[in-house]
């Protein structure tokens, strides 16, 4: 063989592609825990070992753009459009002129669904509850929250949120994901994207859902609206179930040990590491990350779902619902845990607020089932020094009509979906307590004053986590995605 004919073998057998594939083992696991954001040194320098504890798992970002308020946020997401007129918004005004005709001045020619463009006349309609002034600022709060009522010195109201759907599905999409159309990732996926999670036993996004007694057959969800969209599938929200098995293919058939499935998976995980190292395909490594996940989840999640060992004036608290799983007081309860094991974004809907008709009688059940578990969860935060690092958020997709669909009666009335104006409230680090945000017209039709929009909303949200929306997206498709789109500015105004 000539000296000409080995040199160029040897060239081949050292470039890149061979170096990566000859060290699979090395490089490969180094590239997985660049994936999964495993630390693997000490800030000394010093190797990592079993004895150091977790660490937690690291996000794109290796520091956040700015001082962080919070580390972590529970988002009440109430399904259907609670009607903001039955609840924070108090409008005497439609009280006085029941039952008139909304004047085209207030309505401004404004699209209405389906379900109500029809109708011959919009009979103005106040609540059937009454209102009264509640802390230091006499905020206006329903009878159907006394539990919510006491504490709104420890609330930011904002009175004026407005979206741009009028549907529910897209609605609900644009909050979650900032785009009316499905395929986004979800707010929690994109913050486990950026920061990771500060514990690497369970997922950076969780997800728990309940179904209300005011409307129980109502307005259904998706799993795509806790999905991953473009981004890994290591960050998608990850299902809490009431159920034998709170999540879902977590725990091993029957006769499989401890020791075989850790030998399975590191097989499994030698075999998807040659995969990867043939095609390249991250998505792989987001499987192995996935399986490993799981892995220690069969320890950590039944010891996070068990509240056998909370004391009795915990239940009380929250409610007599808070024994039983599936329930929003369970699951309030159960995002408190979560919360102390430092997962990022906790996410509940409660399903049932889509009251088009006998909203008198729906919405008192539905404001009951939510009530006082709410008002336990900021409570039973601040009581443990938790609020100060926690945002709890609650609202929904979009708010109700000033006027009744449908026939109005002296005691029955019901309300269509309205995305000008409607109401939200948030507590926690980083807020503004005690305040009232924006107003609404003495119809409560229209916004007078400091709109909020949706990607304003979300920007606020990742500004208090130390995000700059505008510098946090992920290239697809030839585009630069971030949560807000192309739009967004932080509200200022109510930041503490």
């Amino acid at each position: 063989m000539s000296e000409k004919k080995i040199i160029a073998d040897n060239a081949i057998n050292l470039n890149r592609r061979a170096f990566l594939g000859k060290t699979a083992l090395g490089v490969g696991g180094v590239a997985l825990g660049s994936l999964l954001g495993c630390n693997f040194y000490k800030k000394e320098g010093e190797l990592l070992t079993k004895a150091d504890g977790p660490m937690g798992i690291k996000g794109i970002l290796n520091s956040p753009h700015h001082a962080a308020k919070i580390k972590r946020v529970i988002y009440l997401f109430q399904s259907g459009g609670p009607s903001q007129l039955e609840l924070f918004d108090y409008k005497p005004l439609l009280n006085q002129r029941r039952g008139e005709d909304l004047p085209e001045s207030i309505r401004n020619g404004q699209r209405l669904t389906g379900m109500t463009s029809g109708q011959d006349s919009f009979p103005l309609v106040g609540s059937n509850f009454g209102f009264k002034q509640y802390g230091k600022n006499g905020t206006w709060v329903s009878d159907l929250l006394p539990y919510t009522a006491k504490m709104v010195d420890d609330l930011c109201i904002v009175k004026s949120m407005y979206t741009e759907a009028i549907n529910h599905d897209p609605a609900v999409t644009f909050f979650q994901t900032g785009s009316q159309q499905p395929g986004r990732p979800s707010i929690g996926s994109w913050l486990s994207y950026g920061l990771g999670s500060e514990n690497e036993n369970l997922p950076a996004f969780t997800v728990l859902l309940s179904r209300g007694s005011g409307r129980p057959n109502g307005q259904p969800l998706y799993t795509r609206l806790w999905g991953n969209g473009f981004l890994h599938s290591l960050h998608q929200g990850v299902q809490f179930r009431a159920a034998k098995d709170p999540v879902l293919y977590l725990n091993d058939p029957k006769g499989i040990s401890k020791s075989t499935k850790r030998a399975i998976l590191d097989n499994l995980a030698e075999l998807n590491e040659k995969q990867y190292q043939a095609f390249g395909d991250s998505e792989i490594q987001s499987r192995i990350a996935q399986y490993e996940m799981a892995y220690r989840m069969q320890t950590s999640v039944p010891e996070v779902i068990n509240t056998e060992n909370e004391p009795e004036y915990i239940y009380k608290m929250y409610g007599a619902d808070a024994k039983i799983p599936g329930t929003y007081a369970a699951n309030c309860l159960l995002a408190r845990r979560l919360a102390e094991q430092d997962v990022r974004f906790i996410q509940l809907y409660h399903m049932g607020w889509d009251q088009h008709d006998n909203l008198p009688s729906a919405i008192e059940k539905q404001a009951k089932d939510v009530d006082q578990a709410s008002a336990a969860l900021v409570a039973d935060l601040k009581q443990r020094g938790m609020l100060d690092d926690t945002l709890v958020i609650w609202g929904g997709e979009f708010g109700r009509t000033n006027y009744s669909q449908g026939l109005l009666t002296d005691t029955n009335y019901g309300r269509d979906h309205h995305p000008r104006c409607f109401t939200m409230w948030m507590a926690g680090g980083g807020i503004k307590p005690g305040i009232v945000y924006g107003e609404t017209d003495d119809f409560g039709y229209n916004i007078t004053e400091n709109p909020v929009h949706v990607h304003d909303f979300q920007a606020t949200l990742l500004h208090l986590l130390g995000i700059d929306h505008e510098r946090l997206t992920y290239k697809y498709q030839g585009r630069r995605f971030r949560l807000t789109d192309v739009e967004g500015h932080v509200v200022k105004d109510i930041l503490a």
